[in-house]
């Protein structure tokens, strides 16, 4: 790799050009220039990548199936919005070389090195930027250059004075080892230090029993902290011999509070935790809107990466529109606009790849919904449903009971009861408007929505539905296939609690769901303790723009699909919920709201609990934050921190500290923020950073969003991401958190 590479890059079948790919020296960035005119095109840095899939594992490549062995070909695929690389190489030698070399370069084994690396790549790619004439060292003039360049607007005097520090040689210039001192200098933690020294006795070491003491005291860990403190310095203390006297050093005191240990999100809570033995009314269900588009919802592009990428990101509720396509074989895409198509065929191959991976080591739980057309476009799948079709159903299934089960939502000829124990005596049953306002919106489009686990072996429950607005003829074996949700109009609280059973569900827009929330938010979460109901964007938003999910999880809603092809404070909120319990895209709902409760988001005289507690945030200081996208040469941002809370009504709230001027790189804050939650259970935190601007709107440069039940007290580092929710290291927020009641 090193070596580097000739492959074909492939956009489309017509477009396959020979480029020369080399992995740097660094072993974290790779770039690619044109054989025809050498030029460098472009280059990407190893911590981009999130997967690499081999063979025919993407449309362009499946396109090119009958000119290219699979053996040959292979797809890089980046976190975030960024479109995926086809690459074919010239033997299965080379791709097989390549398609290793990635995975073992994006799986390090342990936190350190994965710490020691960014070190060492950020130094060396500031310096290679900073050597403007490329001899190997850099003067005080390309120092200064630098400076700006990493978004520090140092005095000259203090500049200077490390310079000359790292000048061992004092030949007035650095290079090698000489520009390492100078950037550690210029990177010391000083708030870091200070803490350090104030538990350490001699100032430069902090004993077992010291750690032990910064544990309890400050981290609030109360349980098993020696053997803890043990494991810290076994993990992280760089120095050998620090390690075998069992003394932790400041590099291994700063590796331990960048660690995930070391992080606001409660690493416990990262493994599943919660209970997943209760109907799946009770859970939170991670859900999209229209899966398959990547774009607008008007001229977008649709493509099974919208599926691939909402999969892994845990979503476990899909949407498919079906259409009848040339020679009866169905179609997706967004009817009655301009979007693109892809075959029904490719959509259920997906799933059936994807559906089901493990994305985290423990078990879980999750739904796929896919709509299917009642007749035609039907009868070619039966197959690939049927293989995965709840078998055995219970009426109150629980997500345990499901695993590796697909759930079919839609129409249904008679009662479940007739499936599950035989035929009884009700008349068959096909409804006319089995989605209320959708069907209204989207009369003549066939539906079926599916969710899918993020675990291997989660279930899945399969149903599909015909919203045309005349009654049709539904496929008894498509009715047979729906065993959980069947699809049922919404005619209000009482009738639902009549007529309804658990094993029905509704689905509301935004607006409808809106009113009922502000007429009766407490019949609202009461009908959510016993039956599903699925929440989706106005038809409105043609532009893929999303709603605030946090309204609809106020009174228990389980499916509230957004558009997750578009980022934004919304996204951010449902990736913040779900990043939780393995990310198996489920998270338990709070017992008030899981029984005939009284509760009402909108009602702080029906809130049960000690009263409120009071959730207070240092924010101490920010790290080598991202510029502005798009800034000019030599801009430097200007960053403040907004802390905001998002809960039911009486909770939401937001503050945000002073801007900081000119200092992107090490920015101290030293404020605190204070809030009080009266209903924590249901909050939800984002820190935002922004670059400030006095004249117009202040620009975004990263964020990070929890649940307040997932947030750790004590010093801790916050590692920013950025819009399309992915990582942006090293940079980051240091803060200290404590709760009260």
């Amino acid at each position: 790799m090193q070596q580097g590479t000739l492959m074909r890059k492939v956009k489309s079948k017509s477009w396959k050009k020979q480029r020369y790919f080399k992995l740097q020296d660094d072993c974290m960035t790779i770039w690619y220039q044109s054989k025809r005119t050498g030029k460098t095109e472009s280059a990407f840095s190893i911590s981009d990548v999130e997967t690499v899939r081999e063979g025919h594992q993407s449309e362009v490549l499946q396109s090119l199936a009958e000119e290219f062995p699979p053996e040959r070909c292979f797809t890089i695929v980046f976190y975030g919005r960024r479109g995926n690389l086809d690459l074919i190489a010239g033997s299965a030698e080379e791709a097989q070389c390549w398609v290793q070399g990635l995975r073992q370069l994006i799986d390090p084994k342990s936190f350190a090195l994965i710490f020691a690396l960014l070190s060492l790549t950020w130094i060396r790619d500031w310096f290679q930027k900073a050597d403007k004439n490329k001899d190997g060292r850099m003067n005080f003039k390309e120092v200064q250059h630098l400076l700006k360049m990493m978004n520090v607007d140092m005095n000259e005097d203090h500049a200077l004075r490390l310079f000359q520090d790292a000048d061992k040689s004092e030949s007035g210039t650095l290079e090698g080892e000489e520009f390492v001192h100078f950037y550690k200098a210029l990177t010391q933690r000083e708030e870091v230090l200070s803490l350090f020294q104030e538990f350490s006795e001699d100032g430069k070491k902090l004993t077992l029993l010291e750690l032990v003491d910064f544990l309890r005291q400050e981290q609030l860990e109360d349980e098993g902290t020696e053997e803890m403190a043990m494991e810290l310095i076994d993990k992280y203390e760089p120095s050998e011999t620090a390690r075998a006297r069992h003394v932790l050093s400041a590099d291994g005191f700063l590796m331990y509070l960048c660690s995930p240990e070391g992080s606001i999100f409660n690493p416990q809570h990262r493994a599943l935790w919660q209970d997943m033995n209760q109907p799946l009314c009770h859970y939170f269900i991670s859900s999209s809107h229209n899966t398959y588009l990547i774009e607008d919802q008007i001229c977008g592009h649709s493509s099974i990466e919208g599926y691939i990428r909402a999969l892994k990101r845990g979503c476990r509720c899909l949407e498919v529109d079906c259409w009848d396509g040339p020679n009866g074989e169905p179609m997706v895409y967004h009817g009655h606009t301009f979007t693109s198509k892809i075959p029904f065929r490719e959509v259920v191959s997906t799933l059936g790849k994807y559906a089901f991976k493990v994305t985290h080591p423990s078990p879980g739980a999750g739904e796929l919904v896919v709509l299917v057309p009642s007749s035609a476009g039907f009868q070619g799948t039966t197959r690939p449903w049927g293989s995965w079709a709840l078998q055995g159903a219970s009426l109150s299934s629980t997500p345990q009971e499901l695993k590796h089960k697909i759930l079919l939502k839609g129409k249904k000829i008679g009662r479940l009861e007739d499936t599950l124990d035989g035929p009884g005596d009700e008349v068959p049953d096909v409804s006319d408007d089995d989605n209320g306002a959708e069907a209204e919106e989207e009369r003549r489009r066939a539906k079926s929505l599916a969710w899918v686990s993020a675990a291997a072996d989660a279930p899945i429950t399969q149903h599909g539905s015909a919203l045309q607005k005349d009654k049709e003829t539904l496929a008894q074996a498509l009715s047979d296939c729906v065993i959980y949700c069947k699809n049922v109009s919404f005619r209000g609280f009482q009738e639902a609690h009549s007529h309804s059973r658990p094993y029905e569900i509704s689905s509301l827009s935004e607006a409808k769901a809106r009113k009922l929330i502000r007429d009766a938010g407490n019949e609202f979460v009461r009908h959510n303790a016993w039956q599903l109901t699925r929440i989706y964007p106005s038809g409105m938003r043609t532009d893929s723009s999303n709603y605030s999910p946090q309204e609809m999880w106020n009174v228990g809603c389980q499916i509230v699909a957004l558009n997750f092809q578009t980022a934004g404070m919304e996204m951010d909120l449902c990736d913040g919920l779900f990043s939780q319990n393995g990310r198996c895209g489920y998270v338990l709902k709070p017992p008030f709201m899981r029984d005939e409760t009284l509760f009402n988001p909108s009602d702080p005289s029906s809130w049960e609990g000690p009263g409120p507690i009071t959730l207070t945030i240092q924010v101490i200081s920010g790290q080598q934050l991202p510029k502005v996208a798009n800034s000019k040469d030599g801009a430097i941002i200007d960053p403040l921190v907004r802390v905001e809370i998002y809960g039911v009504p009486a909770d939401q709230a937001h503050q945000e500290t002073k801007y900081i001027e000119n200092n992107g790189f090490n920015p101290r804050w030293d404020e605190t923020l204070q809030f009080q939650l009266h209903v924590p259970e249901l909050a939800l935190v984002r820190f935002v950073v922004e670059d400030y601007d006095k004249t117009s709107r202040n620009d975004f440069v990263g964020q990070f969003t929890l649940a307040f039940a997932n947030i750790k007290p004590g010093y801790r580092h916050i590692h920013l991401l950025s819009k399309d929710g992915t990582g942006i290291p090293p940079s980051s927020l240091f803060v200290h958190i404590r709760i009260t009641k």
